[in-house]
């Protein structure tokens, strides 16, 4: 029997163009496990009960047994049985939660095979005192960040009875259809130039260390809050938790520029993406938001204000306009590439994903602990991925350890959060 084929669908295919040396376009998320399951009572791992179980969950999940094969220009996906020896495999001990961060850190810059299925799952002995550690990457071409965000949910331990997931996908309901008013379409398209002219020409931010070409030293710093008590602070404010996440990186921007002796810009525009509706097969929809961080603005509650009152109407115009223009396909993800080298658009990236409000088990192991940590791209040298996971909400700081103080920004963050849970 011949495997099954099907060509990529556009955006994914545009996000396999940005994967390339230097910029290596792979989701990862860290966590911690403690006995349990595969975990022993000396917190010792059993590969083989982990691979048998995992194995089972990978049989419902397509996204994991594909290959992307090339074919003229473009690619297909072909159905293959992953090697579980390889995806998923033990490494090295860490010396403890910074080993752990460390790891991380290098991986960002090590590039999935396109000869194998694009993920994989590495333990990680002595990330920390009595917890065995754990690292899952996935290709950006299988997924964006909701859709990783599912792919996890399956591959974890069923929630317990009563307590559902917290990810809910943006599914269009069956027989609507995107609005076809003229006026409308008009609107889009008009908004669509002016993105458009944005990226190629826009200047918003001035030559500062947070921009420029990446070195292959990185660094991850992982960062959590109670997330409810900051969410019962930024409520009263008209904001949300991404808001208040917001401010905090506001604020660690300040310090970060401060300690490399620049000039504090009364703003500084940072790219957030904006979860679509999903329809069709592709992998990666999602939408993008520009949003300016007041970094002017001393006073905490006034800057999450601030910064909520842009995201509400940033977000609904994110998402009229569905997925960046030049991620739509490989041929404007060439361009975007190119000209993300040299941009002064954005000085960043910061993303939030919806979790799980529960534990996870991986294979019977309560997973206590998960940060992600998101893709570095263009010459961008900083950014702050974060999702709510069993009541804390929970960041991971990625930077180009060369260039950018990034452990300055992640203590500057952390007490910002601090304060906005007090």
């Amino acid at each position: 029997m011949c495997p099954v084929t099907r060509r990529l669908e556009a955006a994914d295919e545009a996000n396999l163009v940005l994967d390339h040396a230097g910029q290596v376009n792979v989701f990862l998320v860290a966590g911690l496990l403690t006995q349990g399951g595969f975990v022993g009572s000396d917190g010792s791992p059993d590969l083989t009960a982990l691979r048998v179980s995992l194995g089972e969950r990978i049989k419902t999940l397509p996204q994991l047994r594909k290959i992307a094969e090339v074919t003229g220009r473009r690619h297909r996906w072909v159905e293959v049985q992953p090697d579980l020896d390889y995806h998923i495999r033990l490494v090295g001990a860490v010396d403890g939660l910074t080993g752990l961060e460390q790891k991380c850190g290098e991986l960002m810059t090590v590039p999935l095979g396109l000869d194998r299925p694009l993920w994989e799952i590495l333990v990680v002995p002595g990330s920390a005192v009595g917890a065995l550690g754990i690292v899952l990457r996935i290709h950006h071409v299988i997924a964006d960040g909701m859709a990783a965000a599912a792919i996890v949910q399956q591959l974890f331990d069923p929630a317990a009875a009563g307590h559902a997931a917290a990810y809910v996908p943006l599914v269009r309901p069956a027989g609507t259809a995107p609005g076809r008013d003229v006026r409308q379409v008009l609107g889009r398209l008009r908004s669509g130039l002016r993105r458009i002219r944005m990226t190629l020409r826009g200047r918003e931010v001035g030559p500062t260390v947070l921009l420029g070409e990446l070195s292959p030293d990185r660094g991850v710093v992982f960062l959590d809050v109670d997330l409810a008590a900051l969410e019962k602070h930024v409520r009263p404010l008209g904001a949300t938790v991404n808001d208040a996440l917001l401010a905090a990186v506001a604020v660690a921007y300040r310090g970060v520029l401060s300690a490399a002796g620049e000039r504090i810009p009364a703003r500084l525009p940072v790219s957030v993406p904006v979860a679509l509706q999903r329809r069709g097969t592709a992998g990666n929809q999602v939408g993008v938001m520009l949003v300016r961080l007041p970094l002017g603005q001393d006073d905490s509650d006034v800057r999450v204000r601030i910064i909520a009152e842009q995201t509400r109407e940033e977000k609904v115009l994110a998402r009229q306009q569905g997925t960046l223009e030049f991620m739509r396909g490989p041929t404007g993800a060439r361009i975007m590439d190119r000209i993300g080298r040299h941009q002064h658009l954005i000085a960043g990236f910061v993303t939030n994903v919806p979790g799980q409000a529960d534990i996870f088990r991986l294979a019977g192991a309560p997973v206590v602990a998960i940060w992600p940590v998101g893709v570095l791209a263009a010459n961008v040298r900083l950014g702050v991925a974060a999702v709510s996971y069993a009541g804390r909400l929970r960041c991971g700081v990625h930077f180009d350890a060369d260039n950018v103080p990034g452990r300055i920004f992640a203590v500057a963050m952390g007490n910002e959060l601090a304060r906005l849970t007090s």
